[in-house]
């Protein structure tokens, strides 16, 4: 049997499997436990309570520890205290000091474009079975997945963008080719 190749979907080969799976567990016993409320419990309310807290700790671990330790991204969003006015804070991690490995990378990127999806057909879900004071959690639910999904995606893209100006005026790149051939002309 051929070794699964890096890239692929094992938990085993990550360069972070504690984080990956505690990532992923926050991810899964959210959904988990307002599946295992809507079909088996009448409890709403603590069904409801477990699974805002669950949330909570999935929006936090993804924003400040997985995102950063499984793709280098992290985000933030600072408020200006006098005009009120909200700025989005983008990091991520130099990629000449740190590799990203392709495991950790499909994974983080498949578990957080599922997340909203998922909680977008458990809603349409209620909605069928006029289940309709479960719509205020999977609302909630939405808000705070849709935020961390757009909150990486405009990270990973700026990050991108920043690599790629680096690497236009690095040592190596085109600014300071065209640049050294300029000067080189001008002092022949």
């Amino acid at each position: 049997m051929d070794a699964p190749q890096q890239g692929s979907l094992s938990w085993r080969l990550s360069s972070h499997p504690i984080t990956l799976l505690c990532f992923l567990g926050f991810r899964l016993s959210s959904l988990l436990t307002y599946l295992f409320g809507l079909y088996f419990s009448t409890n709403y309310v603590l069904i409801f309570i477990i699974t805002i807290i669950l949330l909570a700790i999935d929006f936090y671990y993804l924003k400040n520890i997985a995102g950063r330790r499984l793709v280098g991204l992290r985000w933030w969003n600072e408020v200006n205290a006098t005009s009120g006015d909200g700025n989005w804070v983008f990091e991520s991690a130099d990629p000449d000091s740190r590799q990203i490995n392709a495991t950790d990378k499909r994974f983080f990127w498949l578990a957080l474009y599922s997340q909203p999806v998922s909680w977008v057909v458990l809603g349409i879900v209620a909605i069928f079975r006029l289940h309709f004071i479960w719509l205020s959690l999977v609302v909630i639910a939405i808000v705070l997945a849709v935020t961390n999904t757009l909150a990486f995606s405009r990270c990973d893209k700026f990050s991108q963008a920043t690599n790629i100006a680096t690497g236009a005026f690095s040592a190596s790149g085109l600014a300071s080719n065209l640049g050294g051939a300029v000067l080189g002309r001008f002092f022949r």
